[in-house]
């Protein structure tokens, strides 16, 4: 497992690797280099700690919704399942993060089926805050607004099935039909039934709220980072660009939305009138801070996780 995963995050690094070596050339090697030394480095810290309020936030959703599927365990082993997931962000849309399933089944023996619905629950809040920073920016700053209220309705429809028997159900009985379906349909209506009590109403709006504060950590982070290269256009239009960008990068489905998520904010700071290197430096910093420390503390976190658990038994992901 852990040379699966190994091979999985080398991977990630490889094409980031190349990628951001593509964007360093578009806007000049040696301006790029310069401009990152115009970042103050005593910043550092406090974006690594804003990026870290983000994690644990989340990982509060992530034990609540623990309690609603009733798995029971331990505050600290709950911790370090959730940070152990993170080495995973690096995956498309972070549904790697099932590995924090894997974990829960190591820990307590609870199967997959129960607990990898709430990476999905996981998801829908995390995209509805995000969305509803990038639709009042998107209206605010008239940019944008096309895509978000798509990628919205497609959540809101999603939420709807899901919490909807009369609809849900029906479709999952059809999809017995399928013979590699009817195979594994016992976990499917589990998986479901967790997937009815993660969306209802009131943990939908509570979690979505957590998510609100938990991305809002990071846009401030963002801001930061933007005021530092005197590329301040107001917290607002900080969150709403990192809010629609990482949108973009995550329905791309790359691994960590490499590729789309930098593009989408070098572009949007170009469109105000940054230079090319400072707006490759600003986005490089601020994906280091957050995609890349998250998966150094999943590294880290999965590591005390096995000096404590031993190795990880459960081969499949």
């Amino acid at each position: 497992m852990l040379k699966k995963l190994r091979q999985k995050v080398i991977i990630s690094v490889v094409i980031a690797g190349v990628l951001y070596l593509a964007f360093t050339i578009y806007a000049d090697f040696t301006q790029v280099i310069s401009a990152f030394g115009k970042f103050n480095l005593l910043l550092l810290p406090l974006l690594l700690f804003l990026s870290f309020l983000n994690y644990y936030t989340r990982f509060l959703k992530w034990d609540y919704y623990l309690s609603i599927v009733k798995v029971k365990i331990k505050k600290i082993d709950s911790l370090s399942t959730f940070m152990s997931g993170l080495i995973m962000s690096v995956t498309p849309a972070k549904l790697g993060e099932v590995l924090k399933s894997v974990l829960v089944k190591e820990i307590t023996g609870e199967p997959i089926s129960k607990t990898a619905p709430i990476i999905l629950a996981e998801r829908v809040t995390d995209f509805l805050s995000l969305l509803l920073i990038a639709i009042v920016g998107a209206f605010a700053f008239d940019y944008g607004g096309n895509i978000t209220i798509i990628v919205a309705a497609f959540f809101v429809l999603l939420i709807i099935i899901v919490s909807n028997k009369k609809i849900a159900l029906p479709i999952i009985n059809f999809s017995e039909r399928i013979p590699f379906v009817k195979k594994y349909i016992h976990n499917i209506h589990s998986a479901y039934e967790s997937s009815y009590q993660l969306l209802k109403l009131k943990p939908l709006i509570l979690m979505t709220i957590i998510s609100l504060i938990s991305w809002g950590f990071e846009c401030v982070g963002y801001y930061f980072i933007l005021a530092n290269f005197d590329a301040d256009f107001g917290l607002l239009w900080a969150s709403f660009s990192y809010s629609f960008s990482t949108i973009v990068g995550a329905i791309s489905m790359l691994p960590g939305g490499l590729g789309l998520t930098e593009g989408s904010l070098t572009y949007l700071l170009m469109q105000k009138g940054i230079e090319a290197d400072i707006s490759v430096a600003t986005t490089f910093i601020v994906r280091a801070v957050t995609l890349w420390f998250a998966v150094l503390v999943g590294i880290v976190s999965l590591s005390f996780y096995q000096k404590r658990f031993g190795q990880i038994k459960v081969e499949s992901v």
